[in-house]
């Protein structure tokens, strides 16, 4: 803790960046307001505001307290913005003139606040109006090698790329694979300069959600997760879905018990019911996967259902008549001296519940996303019970039919 003290800030700020913002959250929140506010002052601005947005009211309000209001200002306007927007990835350290001043004047300016400036990580200086708004960009090679007493509108490259404050991330990855910059300017609703999001910041962020996601996944509410939580928070996290499965389970295992008899009858059902669950599982995760990741680059929209759907299905057929000849032989060869036919029942129920797992697992992450549902969160539990339900209930119907 010691590297963690105001006496240290710079080195504590830049330790607390390299954090994930839970954790930095937890470290500031154990400190006095005033060593807390020493060290926040000196981070970026997006992260600055990240972990303050992490904080409770109470102990953000005191850190607050403690800042230079101007910047305490601005942190509350930062936690504003969606965590997935170019107002919520911003900084607000960026360097703009008015168009009316001369290079001279700006390089001035520049030799005179080296220090600050060193922090900015400079590729551009922006021009504005007088009112604000953004009017064109100047690269410091230009500003360097242009005589100092031209005024920056000058040389200035007018109408540059912008982004929105309100533009999400899936747009804001579309601008930056458009466009070979390091960083682009943010402008409100008015077109008045307000920050500037980089491309580092984008693609942490597509990380992140990428790990979120993943955690969801695998059932984890929230989509976030480390053991140096409260051991509370994190078993009432995984009961919230791990309770509910259990509702789920018993309306597949219904299927079990109303065909109690037929399995009764052949015994040799009870080795196979598991690996028709896993297996279609397994082809139905693997659709869901492909959706879920298409859904967050932006390549699929919640309306493609019917087109997910005829992708799936070419997959599915192919697929499930491998799996299905295959696990097909593999009961014909352990139980065939008993039940010829037992391979073309567990072998068809295979190809057929790996047809529908596919389908459903593709086309089930449009329809929650559709109904404002994390499909991340419930595709997974939604897509289990539908192909036990349906693998056991084909099987066992088929066992009826053929075998008895």
């Amino acid at each position: 803790m010691e590297l963690l003290s105001p006496d240290h800030s710079d080195l504590a700020a830049s330790l607390m960046e390299h954090m994930l913002d839970t954790q930095a959250a937890d470290v500031i929140s154990m400190m006095p307001p005033a060593a807390a506010a020493a060290i926040v002052e000196v981070m970026d601005s997006d992260d600055r505001a990240d972990i303050i947005a992490e904080l409770s009211a109470d102990r953000s309000s005191a850190i607050l307290s403690q800042l230079d209001p101007g910047e305490a200002a601005e942190v509350r306007k930062l936690v504003q913005y969606g965590a997935d927007t170019a107002g919520g990835l911003m900084i607000t350290e960026y360097l703009s003139h008015p168009e009316g001043r001369t290079l001279g004047a700006v390089l001035e300016d520049l030799r005179a606040n080296a220090a600050e400036y060193a922090r900015y990580d400079v590729q551009y200086v922006y021009v504005t109006t007088d009112s604000g708004k953004l009017s064109g960009v100047i690269r410091l090679r230009d500003l360097v090698l242009t005589p100092g007493d031209r005024t920056i509108s000058s040389i200035m490259i007018e109408r540059p790329a912008h982004v929105s404050v309100f533009d999400k991330q899936p747009k804001l990855e579309a601008f930056f694979d458009e466009n070979g910059f390091f960083a682009a300017p943010v402008v409100d609703e008015h077109g008045v300069l307000i920050g500037v999001v980089r491309r580092a910041a984008v693609e942490a962020a597509h990380a992140e959600e990428a790990d979120r996601a993943l955690l969801a996944f695998g059932g984890i509410i929230g989509g976030d997760e480390l053991r140096s939580m409260p051991t509370g928070t994190r078993i009432a996290r995984r009961l919230a879905f791990l309770c509910p499965n259990i509702l789920l389970n018993l309306v597949a295992a219904s299927v079990v018990a109303f065909y109690e008899p037929t399995i009764a009858a052949v015994t040799a059902l009870a080795i196979f019911l598991p690996m028709l669950s896993d297996m279609s599982g397994c082809a139905g995760n693997q659709a869901v996967a492909v959706t879920i990741r298409e859904l967050s680059l932006g390549l699929l929209k919640p309306r493609d259902v019917m087109e997910a759907f005829k992708k799936e299905v070419g997959v599915g057929v192919v697929n499930g008549i491998v799996l299905g000849t295959l696990i097909g032989l593999i009961a014909w060869f352990m139980r065939g001296g008993q039940w010829p036919l037992i391979g073309v029942v567990v072998g068809g129920a295979m190809a057929v519940n790996s047809l529908v797992a596919v389908t459903v697992g593709g086309t089930v992450p449009l329809v929650l996303k559709r109904v404002g549902v994390d499909p991340a969160l419930a595709a997974s539990p939604i897509l289990t019970t539908f192909t036990d339900l349906f693998g056991f209930f084909i099987t066992l119907r088929l066992a009826t039919l053929v075998l008895l």
